[in-house]
């Protein structure tokens, strides 16, 4: 799963973030140190643990906030708010907003697309590669099959969720991918979505069985699912 979520880095950042590059001598203490933190923060908040993760998030942007660049600040706000996305924590990505000005294009895309907006060609052609199938079909469950990184399918289905294209079987992935990763948080997320519409349609033995899913992953313990 560590070698996963480092390759989830790299796609949902576009690889701009903090990502060395193995033809440049020796990376910037900071650069190690903000990458470390923020792969940090990422698994905590996947799994649940939101003491780290804040503790984490607080360390990457304060090793970032070394360079005084806001646009590298930018793109740190915007690897949270991925995660927050996979995880169907609806909410304005505030912080990058606030920076919005100078970030880069492919990140404004970026943000633009967790936010669920409709993108002009030239703005999908800046996303990450795993992303870009998503941004531009209907109903999404084709799309998410040919993502491989774990990571980067749930972002997808989130925002496929977001826009009213997620199907049945897009929530499916999702939920079974998370549940692969040992994912708690999306986990919950996904699997107490499954259940409000499986309560919706009237579907009782489909929404006992969820619920006992949901059950084992409470007993896990840990922070609650939307925050």
């Amino acid at each position: 799963m560590k070698h996963k979520s480092k390759t989830a880095w790299a796609v949902i950042t576009l690889g701009l973030l903090l990502a060395g590059c193995a033809s440049k001598p020796p990376e910037p203490e900071w650069e190690m140190n903000a990458q470390g933190s923020s792969q940090k923060a990422l698994d905590a908040y996947l799994s649940g643990n939101a003491r780290v993760e804040k503790l984490e998030w607080e360390r990457a942007r304060a090793e970032v906030a070394r360079t005084g660049r806001p646009d590298l600040l930018a793109r740190v706000e915007l690897l949270r708010c991925a995660a927050q996305v996979a995880s169907l924590v609806v909410e304005p990505c505030t912080a990058f907003e606030a920076l919005r000005q100078d970030a880069a294009a492919p990140e404004r895309a970026y943000a633009d697309y967790l936010a669920g907006k409709p993108l002009a060609a030239p703005d999908v052609a800046l996303l990450p590669p795993a992303q870009r199938a998503v941004a531009t079909a209907g109903a999404g469950s084709a799309a998410l099959a040919g993502i491989e990184d774990p990571l980067s399918r749930l972002v997808a289905a989130g925002v496929l969720l977001q826009s009213g294209r997620a199907d049945p079987v897009s929530i499916a992935t999702a939920t079974e991918t998370a549940s692969a990763q040992g994912w708690r948080r999306p986990l919950m997320a996904w699997l107490l979505l499954q259940v409000q519409r499986a309560d919706g349609a009237g579907d009782k033995d489909a929404a006992d069985r969820l619920r006992r899913r949901v059950a084992v992953v409470e007993q896990g313990g840990g922070a609650s699912p939307n925050r």
